[in-house]
């Protein structure tokens, strides 16, 4: 539709600067009037102002000019009717997109709130997206939403703004992560996200190592530094290629490129009473490998024994190729 209003709009600007050209040149050669003259009197003419001729018109520029005035009147009311259409449309197809939008992320859930759309921001989004997690963007830089909005869900407005948290549905979400590129407004974005969330898992970058202990204060679970652990990947590179390379492929990005998968013991259940990691029988079923295990409390134990009970809301760490994770998540319908 909007092709359609633009293709109008083209059309009309070509018709009105055809008038123009035919009134200019008509009293050009028909008067003999000056350039400048010409393009006054076509304008007066067309714009039906009524000022003064600039001489005495012959009965052909006389006819000319009634012509130029009937040709006028009907191009200049289809150009403005156009225009008027196309804007009145434009405001009111915006209007139908961000009500679409607002449903949308009204309709979400155990969703994951990203403050920031820059470098950061935009990662965590790719690896959401690969790993099938709703998530919800808050950006205040318009020309950053226009250019995403098609496949992204973006609330326009100030992170630290608590009605815009709220907007993104801070209160029905489980996760935020704060990638401002200052430390003071993720700060404030903490603090925010803490208060109207009490369970909320709050993760934050920070660019200074001063301003880690304060996150975590105002109610950060965890503080990320970018270019810590940038720097040390690139040493890790140095001294132990190999491994880091190798590292690197667990996680590589995009779809179905995942070899990691974090899996909670209650989603086995309804394949049986599974009490131990040996009743469980993933290598066999799935050809994926359990490589730890995360006990209620949190506790982790890496390449657990076979025989390491299960206990409820404890967690298990598989590792295998893309195509073992896929048939361990449609065998449980994770």
């Amino acid at each position: 539709m909007i092709r359609l209003f633009r293709s109008k709009i083209y059309l009309a600007i070509v018709l009105i600067g055809v008038v123009l050209a035919t009134g200019i040149i008509g009293y050009r050669i028909l008067s003999n009037l000056s350039w400048l003259d010409a393009f006054y009197m076509t304008v007066i003419t067309v714009t039906t102002v009524g000022f003064s001729e600039v001489g005495p018109l012959s009965g052909e520029a006389k006819v000319f000019t009634v012509f130029l005035i009937i040709s006028s009147v009907f191009i200049f009311a289809f150009s403005i009717s156009v225009i008027t259409e196309y804007i009145l449309s434009r405001n009111t197809m915006d209007i139908l997109k961000k009500k679409k939008v607002k449903n949308m992320i009204n309709a979400l859930s155990n969703h994951v709130i990203i403050c920031g759309f820059g470098r950061n921001g935009n990662q965590a989004a790719i690896r959401l997206k690969a790993f099938n997690r709703p998530f919800v963007v808050v950006e205040k830089d318009r020309e950053v939403i226009e250019k995403f909005e098609d496949s992204i869900l973006f609330v326009e407005g100030d992170a630290n703004d608590d009605e815009v948290l709220v907007e993104a549905g801070i209160e029905r979400a489980d996760n935020i992560i704060a990638t401002l590129p200052e430390d003071a407004a993720n700060l404030f974005v903490v603090l925010s996200a803490r208060q109207l969330n009490k369970k909320l898992n709050i993760i934050s970058r920070a660019s200074l190592i001063t301003s880690q202990k304060k996150l975590i204060l105002a109610g950060a679970n965890q503080v990320i530094m970018p270019d810590k652990i940038g720097g040390d990947h690139m040493a890790s590179l140095v001294v132990m290629p190999d491994l880091i390379s190798f590292m690197d492929e667990l996680s590589l990005e995009g779809e179905h490129t995942t070899n990691l998968e974090e899996v909670a013991i209650e989603e086995f259940a309804e394949q049986g009473d599974h009490k131990s990691l040996r009743d469980l029988d993933l290598r066999r079923k799935t050809g994926c490998t359990i490589i730890g295990y995360i006990a209620p409390d949190g506790k982790y134990t890496i390449n657990p024994e076979a025989d390491m009970q299960l206990q409820p809301k404890s967690k298990i760490i598989v590792l295998g190729r893309p195509e073992q994770i896929r048939r361990l998540n449609e065998m449980f319908n994770l």
